[in-house]
């Protein structure tokens, strides 16, 4: 069924209901939300995606910081929060309990609108995805996050396109998931998993070539090699190594079907690459591996301008809630900025944009309180004259 926008709502932020009419639009289709008991819903879906999608763009720091801004704050007060206002415990309860399948409905349908609308960067490379893990500090009250004696994590899972520079899948487990099985699940038929050493694993190496998943993965420098044919390599490129080889110790971990291994340098550091791509020259391995580090970008700006891991859950189901809540954010933002500047995102396009929303918000109050006193002082004219 179709989600619309409240009518009723004002449309004083004409940017803010730029940047979220994506966000709108990938609503269509999705399983309402129902209560589950005999009250009302005092937060709708789509004003807890708006609240959520506020937090991260403002940086607020945790759930309260949040609920006082949408009671005291003019703009989240009008155009963010529900009519009647939100408590801490309805936002609480709709954040740990409900709306996981509906905003996973919307990442999953703004991922796929955002890849038919930012720019395929490399072509030439493939369907290139950089897989990687992040740890998410959690309190000692998340007994399911284990992580170590004394520490508490929580691990997302990512998988990011590389091609464009957006996410497009995300598992969630306990700080001491393995990152490993996660390969598989992340990757589609003819996309290429891109990953750090910590993913280098011989037999999944083999496992791997057998199920036709293809991927990229550095490995450790040390890594004994048995050399089954050399290609030849271009003298004057930071390419110093091609060839099929046989990678590990021959009786304990050596693969069983040969990889092609290509070893770049790029300011002194050498780069040791295990691919079954035998369709890109080195230099085209060499940089496919390079904008790898454009996962590593995106948690760190993710982290720093978003707050996405400033906790306002405790549950796994909050929590992974927050994290859909990010990616979309994140999403709506890329689309934005692409839209409106032709630019990836930066936060000087976000600060501009919040600027505008609040200077947006200030016209369209002078603007009413200017209609107002030129309404008060017409009646004050009118009833003299009488």
């Amino acid at each position: 069924m179709p989600h619309s926008l409240d009518p009723s709502r004002k449309k004083h932020a004409l940017s803010f209901e730029q940047l979220f009419k994506p966000g709108k639009e990938a609503m269509v289709g999705m399983s309402p939300l129902e209560s589950q008991c005999n009250r009302p819903l005092k937060m709708s879906f789509e004003d807890h995606l708006r609240a959520l999608v506020f937090f991260h763009l403002e940086e607020h720091k945790s759930a309260q910081h949040l609920l006082q801004v949408l009671e005291e704050d003019d703009f989240a007060r009008n155009e963010i929060a529900p009519k009647e206002g939100i408590k801490k415990s309805s936002f609480s309860e709709a954040t740990n309990s409900r709306g996981l399948e509906q905003f996973m409905y919307v990442f999953k349908n703004l991922q796929a609108r955002a890849t038919k609308v930012l720019p395929n960067r490399h072509p030439d490379l493939g369907n290139l995805v950089g897989i990687d893990g992040s740890l998410i500090d959690a309190t000692f009250s998340m007994y399911w996050a284990d992580y170590r004696k004394g520490a508490k994590k929580a691990k997302v899972h990512v998988g990011f396109d590389l091609n464009r520079s957006i996410p497009r899948k995300i598992f969630l487990t306990d700080g001491k998931g393995a990152e490993r099985p996660f390969v598989s699940q992340i990757l589609s038929p003819g996309e290429t998993g891109v990953m750090d050493r910590g993913y280098q694993c011989h037999k999944k190496f083999d496992l791997w070539q057998e199920d036709n998943t293809l991927f990229m993965c550095r490995i450790k420098a040390k890594t004994r090699k048995k050399v089954i044919k050399v290609n030849q390599i271009d003298p004057n490129s930071i390419v110093f190594y091609d060839a099929i080889v046989l990678l590990g110790t021959a009786g304990i971990n050596q693969t069983e079907k040969p990889v092609r291994l290509v070893g770049y340098e790029v300011d002194g550091v050498k780069y040791w690459i295990a691919t079954n791509r035998l369709d890109l020259s080195a230099e085209q391995i060499a940089a496919a591996y390079k904008l790898r580090w454009d996962i590593e970008n995106f948690f760190a700006w993710w982290k720093s301008h978003l707050k996405v891991y400033h906790l306002i859950a405790r549950s796994e189901h909050g929590l992974m809630v927050q994290i859909l809540a990010g990616l979309i954010t994140y999403l709506l933002l890329a689309i934005y900025c692409y839209e409106q500047h032709n630019e990836k995102v930066s936060i000087k396009r976000v600060r501009q944009l919040r600027i505008k929303i609040q200077n947006e918000l200030r016209n369209s109050y002078c603007n009413t309180d200017s209609l107002q006193n030129f309404k008060e002082q017409n009646d004050l004219y009118s009833y003299a004259k009488t």
